[in-house]
């Protein structure tokens, strides 16, 4: 009971301590905007964007490298121009970001629900578990995360049939940057862990013979989840720019759903001849997007560390 209502007095304080470094910081203000911004445009595009690229009734190839309206030669229906394929490119935008931060969700939730559990049990319980998992994480650290994504990808190219590749390629990027990233998680959960386990509260329960299960999950697991969110908020942002690395590559998504790393890939094709709007504005939006998270995690380390202050 006491240290329930600790916890519940800790909680109340951070809050309140979120809030208020919060309203001072207006970088993390304007980021938090930007992002929502982004977010709200991608989650609503079927809603805002002005066409579906997804659907061939709602352009035409005589449009296609139309330049922006505010541009000479532009047309008004095209706010930031045509791509290629006559598709508008606001509307491409506002999709491929619903794509990039679904890969990009889907992703981080993976690799933090991977990486926690084990890095929660190899803290606890220790010995040739925790010294497994540990080499197993070195051996990953040593890999680049997009070549650990590449490989992953590769064999399950190999291993799943042909007519299968397109409805469960978006499943196969979210476990293969997954993979790529659950190490941050379980080398963090690990330390906090380690941390926790000789503590009184986490001792009194073994002592009254509490099972192993439920005091890493309802006792250990609430006082480590400030560091992992900060990591989860930067990843967010690595996986973002890793789904648009391995699209850029030709390995991610399928080129009839273009995310915001197939539309810089088809945009550097004709960035030389004229059209530079192409390019221009889905790695501008990319740049913006990730930006925006990364300060905002900057934000939330400090806030969990207040000696990074």
């Amino acid at each position: 009971m006491i240290a329930t209502a600790w916890n519940r007095l800790r909680k109340y304080s951070l809050e309140n301590e979120l809030l208020y470094l919060f309203a001072r910081n207006w970088l993390a203000q304007l980021a938090a905007v930007v992002a929502m911004v982004c977010i709200f445009g991608a989650l609503f595009a079927p809603w805002l964007a002005p066409n579906n690229p997804y659907d061939l009734a709602t352009f035409d190839i005589l449009d296609s490298f139309v330049p922006p309206s505010f541009s000479e030669g532009g047309d008004p229906r095209f706010f930031i121009g045509t791509d290629d394929q006559g598709r508008d490119l606001l509307s491409s935008i506002m999709y491929g970001a619903r794509l990039s931060l679904l890969v990009g969700l889907g992703s981080v939730a993976f690799a933090a629900i991977t990486g926690t559990f084990l890095g929660l049990a190899a803290g606890y319980i220790g010995g040739r578990f925790d010294a497994v998992v540990m080499r197993i994480a070195d051996i990953q650290l040593s890999l680049p995360a997009i070549l650990t994504a590449l490989l992953v990808d590769g064999i399950a190219r190999g291993i799943l049939p042909q007519e299968q590749h397109d409805k469960l390629l978006v499943v196969v990027l979210v476990v293969a940057i997954g993979l790529s990233l659950w190490v941050n998680f379980a080398r963090t959960a690990r330390g906090s862990t380690m941390v926790e386990r000789n503590k009184d509260y986490v001792l009194a329960e073994e002592i009254m013979g509490v099972h192993p299960l439920r005091i890493m999950g309802r006792t250990i697991l609430p006082n480590i989840m400030g560091p992992l969110l900060v990591i989860g908020t930067v990843d967010l942002a690595v996986a973002i720019l890793l789904e648009a690395t391995l699209s850029f590559l030709g390995v991610g998504v399928p080129p009839n759903q273009p995310s915001l790393g197939t539309l810089i890939r088809i945009g550097t094709e004709y960035m030389f001849s004229g059209e530079w709007w192409i390019v221009l504005f889905p790695s501008g939006f990319l740049i913006l997007l990730v930006i925006s998270v990364n300060i905002l995690g900057d934000f939330l380390r400090d806030v969990f560390n207040p000696r990074q202050r």
